[in-house]
Formats: structure tokens, sequence, C-alpha cells
């Protein structure tokens, strides 16, 4: 229900949280550049918004935005002023009763407090469109006008005969005031699956045209959300309004006499079929004032309570590149932590360096999170950019990929602790006992100066390892004795070969790495692409050589049946 939702985002949405925003460790003059800069891009969105109905920005992350500003505000009073976001709102034509907007309850026990002070209430389903006032004299649409400021829009009333569900003709005498939303039609739409499916972008496009299309126009529905006017008591506003021909606004608009059936009804109409998209519900109080003294602000009579965050504004703290055992890598953003549904998020994959370089994401800007699954978070994208701009130094991708990193060598850590943590896990040597943590006390003693020097580690020695005791050793001794009797096809995994290396019958490493393009290419389920790394790798000297390793240790698979040497196989490529 787009009843000012843009304008009196309520500090309590994250002062009641238990993620508060905690006041940034700035100084005065960063605190002034950031705020500057967050004005400007809210100021932006509010233009754009309201003045050519244009959404650029989702209304949730707007909130937010809008909160953060105010916080930030509050952390560094100064002159920099909140922008107005109604300051290009407004309209040739006057409502005759105010448009009044809703204040945000921002979680149970907010809608508890608001519901314990008043009676006689009732819920409807917050309608995700495009406020407007409907004028009617002597059962006659005089007007359409826009929800523009509270106080005047734009006159719309050239649309109405274009859309069908917008009745023109009541059986009622004098003047008659609606308030409502128009929507865009959605058939079984199920918020907690489908979202907002960008319905009110649709609805707002379509009413700043100077002609609507007839099929679009049909695709536009209303939904009466009050009657300023009308009966005192609520379920004779409501019958009437159904003997008008709203009958949507009758079957949609129930008692409430608890939270517990605030709940139900919220839980409801997220997850079960409704005709239009929304963003959450509406409480309201039969009893109102007159409609002489309504004001264009949120009112002490109703209140919006909306349905859990689909997206989150996030600030990044740091950002930092894994680099993975094949050499990946992968940009991570370390943010100020954030609740989304129920989920407290602390850090986020970019998933790749080309997506970082794409999106330019630096310490400070804030960036836009949702839910890939329900549970993975994802960054949907920048929505402001610090005006600190931070030089990043990322790694170089040519130089790790496959055959890099065999040994620790600097700049190799992180893909070298990769392959080794690899290597002890359950798809590869399967070591018990043996982590990620394991593999750093090695190498932070110098003990690892390639990827199978632990091999040659005896219980004597683990035990001289800072943080290693006499137990840990011999438990670690015999977890790396029991490699030597691994099958061949296991340690080819534990050296991180490319796909389609499996042993078949008879393979051992010199006859693999004897093979060449095309006889890779003929193994079943090989292609050029993979024949072409199977070769390359086979055909390293930095893999040859762990494999001479492994012979000399005694491995099965590696010292050849006949007596074969594995550098004569590879000679022989």
């Amino acid at each position: 229900m787009l009843a000012m939702p843009r304008l009196f985002i309520a500090a309590l949405l994250f002062a009641a949280s238990p993620f508060a925003l905690a006041c940034p460790q700035w100084s005065a003059e960063r605190a002034e550049r950031e705020i500057t800069t967050l004005a400007a891009r809210i100021a932006e969105w509010d233009d754009a918004y309201h003045r050519r109905g244009v959404a650029l920005i989702d209304d949730e992350l707007y909130d937010q935005a809008r909160a953060r500003l105010d916080s930030w505000q509050r952390c560094f009073p100064g002159p920099i002023a909140s922008p107005d976001a109604l300051a290009t709102a407004g309209g040739p034509l006057v409502h005759p009763v105010a448009q009044t907007g809703l204040n945000k309850l921002a979680d149970e026990r907010a809608v508890a407090d608001w519901m314990r002070t008043r009676k006689d209430l009732w819920i409807q389903p917050k309608v995700d469109g495009v406020a407007v006032t409907l004028v009617y004299r002597d059962g006659v649409l005089q007007r359409l006008i826009s929800r523009g400021d509270g106080r005047s829009g734009q006159d719309w009333t050239r649309h109405a005969r274009l859309i069908p569900t917008l009745t023109r003709r009541l059986p009622s005498q004098g003047e008659l005031i609606l308030q409502g939303e128009l929507y865009w039609r959605l058939d079984g739409h199920i918020q907690a699956e489908h979202g907002s499916a960008n319905a009110r972008s649709l609805v707002a496009g379509a009413l700043r045209r100077q002609r609507i299309d007839p099929q679009v126009g049909e695709r536009i529905g209303l939904f009466v959300w009050d009657w300023p006017g009308g009966p005192t008591s609520m379920p004779a506003r409501l019958a009437q309004l159904e003997a008008l021909g709203f009958g949507q606004s009758k079957d949609l608009t129930q008692p409430l006499a608890t939270l517990a059936e605030a709940r139900e009804w919220r839980q409801r109409w997220y997850r079960q079929a409704l005709p239009f998209a929304t963003d959450g519900v509406v409480l309201r109080q039969a009893q109102r004032p007159p409609a002489a003294r309504w004001r264009a602000e949120p009112p002490a009579w109703a209140a919006a309570w909306k349905y859990p965050l689909r997206s989150a504004l996030a600030t990044v703290r740091t950002l930092e590149f894994r680099i993975g055992r094949t050499g990946r890598i992968t940009p991570l953003l370390q943010l100020e932590p954030v609740q989304l549904d129920d989920r407290r998020i602390g850090r986020v994959s970019l998933g790749s360096l080309e997506r970082w370089q794409t999106l330019d994401i630096r310490p400070g800007d804030q960036i836009a999170l949702t839910l890939a699954g329900l549970s993975i978070p994802r960054v949907d994208g920048v929505v402001s950019r610090s005006p600190l701009r931070s030089a990043i130094h990322a790694p170089d991708p040519a130089r790790y990929h496959l055959l890099s990193c065999l040994q620790p060598s600097k700049g190799c850590e992180q893909q070298f602790l990769a392959r080794l943590t690899w290597l002890s896990g359950d798809r590869a040597l399967a070591m018990r006992g043996v982590s990620r943590g394991t593999w750093r006390m090695l190498m932070d003693a110098g003990l690892l100066a390639h990827l199978l020097a632990w091999l040659e580690l005896d219980e004597p020695r683990l035990r001289q390892v800072p943080g290693i005791g006499a137990a840990r050793a011999e438990a670690l001794a015999a977890a790396f004795a029991t490699t030597r009797r691994q099958e061949f096809a296991h340690w080819l995994s534990a050296l991180g070969a490319p796909p389609g290396a499996t042993a078949q019958a008879g393979d051992n490493w010199a006859r693999l790495a004897g093979l060449s393009e095309a006889q890779w290419q003929r193994r079943q389920g090989i292609g050029p692409g993979r024949a072409r790394a199977l070769h390359r790798y086979f055909g390293d000297p930095a893999t040859q050589a762990l494999g001479r390793y492994l012979q000399a240790q005694g491995i099965a698979g590696f010292d050849t049946p006949d007596g074969e040497a594995l550098s004569a196989a590879a000679g022989s490529r």
C-alpha cells in the first residue's frame, strides 16, 4: 500500500532491533562527507520516484537507507538536513481529504504496544501499489488524484475510462471520497515466493504516461482501504463499500483482538495466494477523527507491520581475497552485521574476481543483500558508494591456477593451505583429525616445504610443534601413516588432478603421464578441453616432481610393477 512509504521512516525500525545501528567511529570531516553523499543519493531516489514515477531502489532498502541517514545525523549533528522525500511530489489538484501515510511498527513487541492502547481494531493486507484519491459526485467519478505529497497530487482522471476495474458510476448521491490503491493484478500471487514482482513500478509507470494502453489498463485493479466520510462503525462501512461494488475491501478487512491474530493474518497473507503484491499488513482502529482534521502525516489510528525483510542494507567493513586450491580467487566482504529473515550476516562472498571488478565494491560502501534459496546471502548490488574510495590491490589471476602453489612460497600461502585442506578431506585421503588448523600449525613451524612433506613427519618431530602435545602427535603420525595404504585414485584426487583423471584398470602414474592429448580424448567422457588440461597437468615439472616423490615413498600406483621409472615415462612423451 503506497501510503507515504518513503517519508516517515521511523528510527525505531532499527532501534528496536538487536542489531541496532551503532555510531561509526568517524572524524567530523568524514562524517560530513558520508552524510552528504547518502543524503544526495536519497534525494535522487525521491525525485525519480515522486516526480517521474520511477523506483530506482526497492522500498525495503530505501527505508533502511533513510533510517541509516537519520542514525548518522543523530551521531553527528550538523547543518545537513535530511532530504524532504516529497519535495517534488505535489501536484495541481488538492486532495479533498489528506492522504495520511503510515508509521511502521518494527517488530511484534511494537505491534503489541500499539494494540494495547487501542480498541475496535481491524487488519488488512498492505497492498503494494500506487495510492490514489477517488472523488465521486452524485455517483459519477469526477477526479482520480495521485497520492503526491499527501496534500496535493497529479490529475489522473483521464486514465479512469481505460481501467475497467475502476468503477466510474456508483449508486450514491452527493460527494463521496475514497482512498485506495491501484495495483497490478497478479493471479495467485504468493508474496513469500514471488516477492514484489515489480508490481508497483508497472502501475506507476503506466499512470505516468499520457495515455494508458487498453491491455495495460485491464491489468490494473483497485483496493479501497479507507472511506474518510463513511460510517463510523467498521462493519457498516465495509457493508456499504460492498454495496457500492468494493467487495474486496470487505473480504480482506478482518477484525483483530490479539497479537496472535495479527501474527496469523500476517503469515496467511504472506504465504497464501492473493490477487496482488503486498509488503505487510495494516492495523486500523475503526474510530478516527473527522476527515477535515486529517493531515498529510502518519496518524495515530493506523500503522503498518511489514513482512520480514527480503533485502537488507549492509555496510562493507573490509574486503579480502580468498585463493582456493585450484587458484580460483574469491572476493569476500566483511560486513557490519545485519539481520535478514532469521539470519545474522557478517560476511558474504562475491563469487568471482570478475564480479567484484564489475561491482567495484570498496570498504564503506552500502550494498544490498538478499538470501538465495532462502539461506545463502547474496550481493544484489551497490546501493550507495562511500565518498572515500580506498585503493584495492587484488591478486593477479594469471599467477594462480591448477598448477600453481604446490609449495608455500611468498604469495602462495592461501592456495597451498587450501590444497592441504582438500588433501586431508573425505574426498581425498580422509585423514581423521587433520584439519585446516593442523596444516596451519605445521606450515608456521616450517615443516612443509612442499605438498607431500608431511609424509616424512614422525611422532617425535610432531611433538616439537607448538600447540601439538604427545597425544595429538601420536594421532597425527597415525593419520599420516594410513595414507600410504590409500588407493591410487584417492591419491590422484589428493594431488588435485583435473576431473577425468580417474584411474582405470591397469593405470598408474607413469601410464597416465605418458598419455597424449589424443589418447586422453579417447577415454570416455573426456572432450578436447579436458584432454588438454589433463595432458598439461601430468606433463608439468612440478607435478612430475610430486610423482617422483611418491614413487620414492613407495606409494602404490607411483612405483610401477615392472620397475619403469617415472622420469623415463615422462621422457617418452
